[in-house]
């Protein structure tokens, strides 16, 4: 993979995120050209990373490049994509948000190996996990030295897997929540912090290490104790709707996905 050209057609936070995790020690490229869209994120990658260039636009990265990383924002995607010459065979690989592989063929007009991943913030550091759809060796290779990769057999999957993504700010929320209850009780802030980031963390670890067969419920009924004080919280959490509910935020997310978001979901 180290002799690959990648070329990345819009230049924000996902683009330096993926740069900066394949051109970290050791590098897995030795050639990556970024776009101008975002001149100050492109600029520190060139400053950064003596392997990445600049390019003089769009079309000259579709020309020279042997692996093209589509990322820019929903709204603009098909005045950027359509006007691009692509060669037929070239490997295309989409990690926009909310644009379906048949708009997005239609839009490049060519005869591409087209996967869509949805890659997370973490693989900068290597740690990212990226769903991909379909089944590509080589846009798998790319995402596994960014931490891992499940590649999905339709695009159902994937647009579950891109739900259930969707979760994250959730997941500092709650971690937000009980910071607030018990600061609100008189403990301190770093207090807080120091306990429950640790906490949360470990507990990623232990769902992370179990067995793939074993249920995250089953995890769940581990650290609740028959009588205790996990067990009770849960049962408060399912009294009172907390399940319903994320089923059913996931359900409206899921209706977004598959519609393509209105633009006013989508943050410029």
């Amino acid at each position: 993979m180290t002799g690959q050209k990648v070329g990345f057609i819009g230049t924000g936070t996902i683009t330096d995120a993926i740069v900066r995790g394949l051109l970290r020690e050791p590098a897995a490229l030795s050639h990556v050209v970024v776009s101008p869209r975002n001149p100050d994120i492109a600029a520190t990658l060139a400053k950064d990373f003596a392997s990445v260039t600049v390019a003089v636009d769009n079309q000259s990265i579709v020309k020279s490049c042997d692996t093209i990383v589509l990322a820019v924002r929903p709204q603009v995607a098909k005045a950027v994509v359509r006007p691009l010459s692509f060669q037929n065979g070239q490997a295309v690989i989409s990690v926009m948000a909310a644009t379906d592989r048949a708009t997005l063929l239609g839009w490049i007009g060519s005869d591409v190996r087209l996967t869509q991943a949805f890659p997370q913030p973490f693989v900068a550091e290597r740690r990212g996990i990226t769903a991909v759809y379909p089944r590509d060796h080589e846009t798998a290779a790319i995402f596994e030295v960014l931490g891992g990769v499940v590649q999905c057999d339709s695009g159902r999957d994937y647009e579950l897997l891109a739900a259930a993504s969707s979760l994250m700010a959730t997941y500092f929320g709650i971690m937000d929540v009980v910071a607030e209850w018990v600061t609100g009780k008189g403990l301190s802030r770093d207090k807080a912090r120091s306990y429950l980031a640790p906490l949360f963390s470990e507990l990623s670890r232990v769902a992370q290490e179990a067995s793939s067969g074993v249920p995250f419920a089953e995890l769940s009924r581990a650290f609740a104790t028959r009588g205790g004080l996990n067990e009770q919280v849960l049962a408060d959490f399912e009294k009172n709707g907390g399940t319903d509910a994320l089923k059913t935020a996931l359900d409206h997310v899921l209706a977004s996905i598959e519609k393509g978001f209105p633009p006013e979901h989508v943050k410029p």
